[in-house]
C-alpha cells in the first residue's frame, strides 16, 4: 500500500505526464512567459467550460478576491458580508481594503452562508456579499441572488474550493458555481481540484464593464500600456502555468467524478457510526468534494486524530478557529463576541484524504481504521 497523502500531486502528474511535460517545454520554447498565447487559450477554455462571458486570470486567488472588490469602487468603512467560517483570505482582502468584513454564522450542516443569515446583518453600509462555496458544493445562490438585488448589493462568489459545481435553480437553470454572482473568483493552488504547479487564480463574470475593471486593476492599472487610468496591481497567470491549467482542465470532471465515488464510499462506511456526521450535500448542488469533511462529538476528535495519525493516515481540520477570533480583525468584533454554531464546528470537523490518485485498498485502510477507533470507545 502507498503511502497515504492528502493530496496526491505526483500521482497525478505522472497519469497526465506527457502531456504536460510536452505543454510546458512547447511554452518556454516559445519564450512567451508573460501574458502568452497560451495563457489566453486557457482564458477561453476556461469560459467555454464555465459558459461565462469573461475568464481573467491572475496570479492567485487572494489577488482574485481583492480585484474583485476593487473592481466595484468601493470606499473604506464600507461593509461587505461574508462568512466566519472559511479560509483567511475571504475577510483579509475586506479588511486590507479599508472595508469593514461583517462575519457571520453559517449553515450548520452544509458548512455554507444563506439568505436567512445575511439578511440581519444588512445595514445601510452593506455594499456586498462574499459567499464561499465550501469544501465544494455551492451555497444557497438563488436566495442570495434574490436578497442581493433587493438590497441593491454586490455578489463575490468565492468559488477557490468548488469549481467545476453545478447549482440548479427553481426554474431548473443549471449555472456553473462562480458565474452567478457579479463575479466569480478562484485559486488554482497546487492542492485545488484544478491546480497549477505554483499560484494561480482568476475572476469571472458575465458583465463587459467589470471584466474590463477587472483587466485594467490586474495590469496595474492601465488599458493602453503607460497609460494608467486607476491605482492598480501587478497579477498575472505565467504562461508555464496556463499551459499545464490547460491540460488539466481537460481531466477535471473526471477528477470530479473520481472524489464522488470516494466519498460515496466513506458515506456508506460511516453513515451507520452514531458520533459521526458525514458531509450533508445541498439538494440543489453538485459536490466536488474538495475535501470529504465530517464531524465528530468534540470530546472524541483529538483522539481520532491522534489515532488515524498514530497509523499513518493525515487528518486535517478545517477550519480549528473562527475568524472574528483572529487576532487581526479583532477590532471588528466585541471581545465576547461568538456564533455558537461556528464555534461548534470548529470544535468538530476533521477532514480525511480524498484525491484522484488514492488507491481502493488505502481508502479501505482508512476506513477500517476509523471503524477500529469507534469499536474501542
Amino acid at each position: 500500500m502507498k503511502n497515504i497523502q492528502m493530496v496526491d500531486l505526483k500521482g497525478q502528474y505522472n497519469k497526465i505526464k506527457d502531456q504536460i511535460d510536452t505543454a510546458v517545454i512547447q511554452t518556454i520554447e516559445s519564450t512567451s512567459f508573460i501574458n502568452g498565447p497560451i495563457v489566453k487559450e486557457f482564458a477561453h477554455s476556461l469560459e467555454k467550460y464555465l459558459d461565462v462571458k469573461h475568464v481573467i486570470p491572475c496570479a492567485n486567488g487572494t489577488d482574485a478576491l481583492q480585484i474583485a472588490l476593487m473592481a466595484l469602487s468601493l470606499k473604506p468603512g464600507d461593509e461587505v458580508i461574508c462568512p466566519s467560517f472559511t479560509y483567511v483570505a475571504t475577510a483579509e482582502v475586506i479588511s486590507l481594503l479599508g472595508l469593514t468584513p461583517v462575519m457571520t454564522d453559517v449553515d450548520p450542516d452544509t458548512f455554507n452562508i444563506t439568505a436567512d443569515i445575511i439578511k440581519p446583518h444588512i445595514t445601510s453600509k452593506t455594499k456586498a456579499i462574499v459567499p464561499v462555496h465550501l469544501y465544494g458544493q455551492s451555497s444557497d445562490m438563488e436566495g442570495i441572488m434574490n436578497l442581493a438585488k433587493e438590497f441593491g448589493l454586490y455578489v463575490i462568489e468565492d468559488n477557490a474550493q468548488a469549481i467545476g459545481a453545478k447549482y440548479t435553480f427553481r426554474d431548473g437553470t443549471v449555472k456553473s458555481t462562480g458565474t452567478i454572482g457579479h463575479i466569480g473568483t478562484t485559486s488554482f493552488f497546487p492542492s485545488k481540484n484544478l491546480g497549477c504547479y505554483g499560484d494561480g487564480g482568476a475572476m469571472f463574470t458575465n458583465d463587459d464593464e467589470i471584466a474590463k475593471n477587472l483587466k485594467m486593476i490586474a495590469n496595474h492599472g492601465q488599458e493602453v500600456k503607460y497609460y494608467h487610468k486607476v491605482t492598480g496591481c501587478n497579477s498575472r497567470l505565467d504562461s508555464i502555468q496556463a499551459a499545464i491549467l490547460n491540460i488539466k482542465l481537460n481531466h477535471l470532471d473526471s477528477y470530479s467524478f473520481s472524489r464522488n465515488k470516494m466519498a460515496k464510499n466513506y458515506d456508506e462506511n460511516f453513515s451507520e457510526i452514531p458520533e459521526l456526521s458525514i458531509p450533508k450535500r445541498q439538494y440543489n448542488s453538485t459536490h466536488v468534494f474538495h475535501q470529504y469533511t465530517l464531524k465528530i462529538v468534540p470530546e472524541l476528535r483529538n483522539s481520532l486524530i491522534d489515532f488515524l495519525k498514530e497509523n499513518n493516515i493525515p487528518v486535517m481540520i478545517y477550519y480549528p478557529v473562527p475568524l472574528y477570533k483572529q487576532e487581526a480583525f479583532s477590532s471588528y468584533v466585541n471581545g465576547d463576541f461568538r456564533i455558537e454554531n461556528v464555534e461548534q464546528l470548529c470544535n468538530t470537523v476533521f477532514s480525511l484524504p480524498i484525491h484522484t490518485e488514492i488507491e481502493n485498498s488505502s481508502q479501505d485502510f482508512i476506513i477500517q481504521k476509523v471503524k477500529d477507533f469507534f469499536n474501542k470507545i
